[in-house]
C-alpha cells in the first residue's frame, strides 16, 4: 500500500458495503478503511439488487473514503473508481492498458466493468453527510467493488447473465490471488481519489472516453426496467453525467444519476 488506508479480513459477512456504512451511521468512521469478505451472503447491486458472487472465484470488499468537498461536488466518482479498477487490473496481471482494452475490458456508464460485454464486475457507492449543519464534517463515501476472478457457470446461472471473468485476461496462467488483486486496486484507488478530490472529474474525463463500452453507439435508457429514452451514446461531459443524442430530438440529452441501465439498442 502506498497510502493510508486500514485493511481488514474478514472470512464471511452479509454485506462489506452495510458493515461500513454501519460505521459511518454510528460516526466510527476516522481514516480511510477497505474491508475484504472471501464470501458475503447478502451482497448489493444498484438500487437495491442483489450482488452475485462465488466464494472462491470472486473478489468482494469496499472501502470507505472521506472527502471534503460537499457531496454534490463529487459527480463522476464512480466513474473514477472503475478507471482505479482497471489501472489495478492492469497491475496485478503484468499488461498495459492498450493491450486490456484490445482484450474487450471496458467501462459501462455508469459503474460496470466488462469483457466483451459481458460483466466482469460491478461498483456500488453509498454514504454522504450526516448532518447538514455541520460545516466542517467530512463526506464518507463507501465504494463497493465486486469482480469475477474466475468463471463459474453457476453464477450464471444464478445471475441469468452471460459474465465474464479476470481469468480471461490473464496471460500468466497463474491462480488469480484475491488480495493480490484488492492491494493493485486500492493502490490505483489511492492515487486517483486523491487526484477526484483535489481536481474533480475533469482531468479523467479523456481516460474514460477510452474505455467507454458504448460511444457512438445506439443504446437504450432504462428506469426500473422500463425504457425512457433511447439515442445514441455521446460519451460523457466534464462532470460525468451522461449524453444521450435521442432519436427525435437536436438537442444532447444530460442525464446524471438514478436508477439507469444503459443497453445496446437493437
Amino acid at each position: 500500500m502506498n497510502w493510508n488506508c486500514i485493511l481488514e479480513r474478514v472470512a464471511q459477512t452479509e454485506s462489506t458495503n452495510d458493515d461500513l456504512m454501519a460505521r459511518w451511521r454510528s460516526r466510527e468512521l476516522i481514516d480511510p478503511v477497505s474491508r475484504l469478505a472471501k464470501h458475503q451472503t447478502k451482497g448489493k447491486g444498484r438500487a437495491g439488487r442483489q450482488w452475485f458472487a462465488e466464494p472462491n472465484s470472486s473478489l468482494s470488499f469496499s472501502l470507505a473514503y472521506p472527502f471534503n468537498q460537499p457531496q454534490q461536488f463529487l459527480h463522476g466518482l464512480s466513474l473514477v473508481c472503475g478507471l482505479a479498477v482497471i489501472q489495478g487490473i492492469s497491475k496485478s496481471l503484468g499488461l498495459d492498458e492498450m493491450s486490456l482494452r484490445q482484450r474487450g475490458l471496458s467501462l459501462k456508464w455508469p459503474n460496470d466493468l466488462l469483457i466483451n460485454e459481458r460483466k466482469l464486475g460491478g461498483i456500488l457507492i453509498e454514504g454522504g453527510k450526516l448532518s447538514s449543519s455541520n460545516a466542517n464534517e467530512r463526506v464518507w463515501m463507501i465504494i463497493g467493488i465486486g469482480m469475477n476472478l474466475t468463471h463459474s457457470k453457476a453464477l450464471e446461472n444464478a445471475t441469468q447473465l452471460p459474465i465474464s471473468a479476470l481469468s480471461e485476461l490473464n496471460q500468466k496462467h497463474m491462480p488469480m490471488e484475491a488480495d493480490l488483486v484488492w492491494l493493485a486496486i486500492l493502490n490505483a484507488l489511492g492515487d486517483y481519489l486523491e487526484l477526484f478530490a483535489t481536481k474533480g472529474f475533469v482531468p479523467f474525463r479523456s481516460q474514460w472516453d477510452f474505455w467507454d463500452a458504448y460511444r457512438n453507439q445506439p443504446v437504450s435508457i432504462s428506469e426500473s426496467g422500463l425504457i425512457k429514452q433511447t439515442g445514441i451514446a455521446h460519451g460523457i461531459n466534464e462532470e460525468g453525467a451522461f449524453l444521450l443524442q435521442e432519436f427525435d430530438k437536436a438537442e444532447l440529452t444530460t442525464i446524471y444519476a438514478g436508477d439507469v441501465s444503459l443497453r445496446r439498442h437493437t
